[in-house]
This record gives C-alpha cells, sequence and structure tokens, in this order.
C-alpha cells in the first residue's frame, strides 16, 4: 500500500501534455515482459532503458528516486517501480496497464519455460548454457549500477568535494556494510538515508548562515 500511496501522490502533479497513449504504455511494458529474461536486475534494466532512455518518461535522476522509494517500501521493488511510471504516465490507468504488460508475457513466458525446463534441466548442455548466463546477469548489473550512479555523482561534483566525498562514503559504506559486515539491507537503507538527509540540512545551514 505504501508504494501505491506514494504513485498517487506522484501522479497529479508531475502528468504533462505530453502523456503517452495508453495503448503505447501497454505496448512498451509488453516488451519489457517478453524480454525480462536474466533475473530481477535484468528487467530493471530493460524498464531504465525503456523510461529514460528510449521513451524519455523519466530523467535519471526521476528514475533514481522512484527507484528509491521502491527500496525503502514493503512488496516487491520491480512492481512499485512499474507503479509509480504508470501513476506518472497516466494514473489509475496508466498503473493497470503497466502491470499488465509487464506481469502477463513475463508469467506466460515462465510458464512454458517451467514447464519445458523439467523435460531437459538433466542434459549437460542446458546446465553448460544456465552457468554461461551467470557472467552476462553480472554484467547487467555492473552496467546498470553506472548509470544509476553516474547522474548522483555528477550532482555531488557540482555541490562541492564535500558532497561528493560523502556520497562515495555512503557507496563504499553500503557495500562493505552487507557484503563484510552482514547489516540488515533495511537497517542500511536508512541509515544511508538519514546520512543523506543530515548532511542536505548540514549544507542548507551553511548556506543560511552565508547569507
Amino acid at each position: 500500500m505504501a508504494i501505491v500511496e506514494q504513485a498517487e501522490a506522484i501522479a497529479p502533479e508531475q502528468r504533462g501534455a505530453t502523456t503517452p497513449t495508453l495503448r503505447h504504455q501497454l505496448a512498451v511494458w509488453a516488451r519489457i515482459g517478453t524480454q525480462s529474461f536474466g533475473g530481477g536486475t535484468a528487467t530493471l534494466f530493460l524498464i531504465r532503458q525503456a523510461a529514460v532512455e528510449r521513451e524519455r518518461w523519466l530523467t535519471e535522476a526521476e528514475f533514481n528516486r522512484f527507484w528509491s522509494i521502491c527500496q525503502i517500501s514493503p512488496g516487491i521493488n520491480l512492481l512499485g517501480l512499474t507503479i509509480l511510471i504508470g501513476a506518472k504516465l497516466g494514473g489509475a490507468a496508466g498503473v493497470a496497464v503497466s502491470l499488465l504488460g509487464l506481469m502477463l508475457p513475463s508469467v506466460a513466458v515462465t510458464i512454458m519455460l517451467t514447464a519445458g525446463y523439467a523435460s531437459i534441466q538433466q542434459v549437460p548442455q542446458v546446465q553448460s548454457a544456465l552457468r554461461g548466463i551467470i557472467p552476462a546477469t553480472v554484467g547487467f548489473s555492473l552496467l546498470l549500477s553506472f548509470q544509476m550512479l553516474r547522474p548522483i555523482v555528477a550532482e555531488s561534483r557540482r555541490e562541492g568535494w564535500g558532497s561528493l566525498a560523502a556520497t562515495l562514503a555512503l557507496l563504499a559504506g553500503g557495500v562493505l556494510g552487507l557484503g563484510l559486515l552482514h547489516i540488515p539491507m533495511l537497517a542500511l537503507l536508512w541509515g544511508a538515508g538519514l546520512a543523506g538527509g543530515l548532511l542536505a540540512w548540514r549544507r542548507a545551514a551553511r548556506g543560511g548562515q552565508a547569507r
């Protein structure tokens, strides 16, 4: 429900005159749904490619902000992101066609592949092919991470070296906290959000004093 509330709050103020038709939205999401092999990272990459680069429904900053909202909300992140984008483009109708376009082809393809895999899962060539998919999905993850981090680093550089250092520190803290210290994901996300908020408040306070 939290994601739906966020979508309803964002949609009215951000819908523009150039909103794509529902038919076009459905076609774009259906294309993503039929191509979303490789897990969540591959699907996220396809959504970003369509929404930011090809259709230009969102800016890089908007996409990152939507994804941040999904990270701190309960539920399936990709569905939350789909809801937010659909709400921005077409309100409740946009949400409906976005979810339908993404989910229906994915579910149908998954059912067919699962049924077929049961009969060939022991074939050595199939097992080798599946092992080969893993490096490709890791590559998707690295590319997606770079694309999402780039505008954040650029904005931090414009704000000053202190802001850039804080951004890199949060990045390193997330890697170390999750990979080495095994800190719970939710604690890391909320901690990073709190740190970012405090840093922004400190910059604003300094700006006020300078005046």
